[in-house]
């Protein structure tokens, strides 16, 4: 049986980041649909929910309220996109000031270990913090090893 855990963290400040060999820059659907779609369903190949999505669910996404192209990383080297952290901020919370969510991070299984993750993650928490939000969240599954040190190391739990 699938186990998700919803982690935290506070956001106190920016987040330094390291030169990486590789840049970060922000999703643009007339450039980057086809490819990121590719990349994540490379990346989650046999996921339940983010695995075998087709060109509509990315539309789909795109047309809710919460979408903002300015929070979606992107990872590229060699310009292949490698990587990926997609932000929501959910507004609206009842007594509770906005909260940040780290929607969709991944890692092209190709590319794994070179600090992508971290990268993309640091640029979407940063993005979050900028943009005012003070607190942060993501749902991972609990089998997922690499993906909870990469998240404990970054301060959630």
């Amino acid at each position: 049986m699938r186990h998700i855990l919803k982690i935290h963290r506070s956001l106190q400040g920016q987040i330094p980041d390291t030169n990486h060999g590789f840049t970060v820059e922000n999703f643009d659907p007339a450039r980057h649909k086809q490819a990121w779609l590719d990349l994540n369903n490379k990346i989650f190949i046999n996921h339940p929910d983010q695995g075998n999505w087709v060109m509509q669910d990315l539309e789909n996404r795109m047309a809710e309220p919460w979408f903002d192209s300015t929070g979606f990383f992107l990872a590229v080297k060699n310009k292949e996109l490698v990587g990926t952290c997609w932000t929501k901020i959910h507004h609206g919370l009842v007594n509770q000031a906005p909260v940040g969510e780290l929607y969709v991070v991944g890692v092209d299984p190709d590319f794994m270990g070179h600090g992508i993750g971290r990268a993309v993650s640091i640029a979407a928490i940063n993005y979050l913090y900028d943009k005012g939000i003070r607190d942060a969240m993501l749902y991972v599954d609990a089998d997922n090893a690499k993906g909870l040190r990469l998240y404990e190391a970054l301060g959630f739990s």
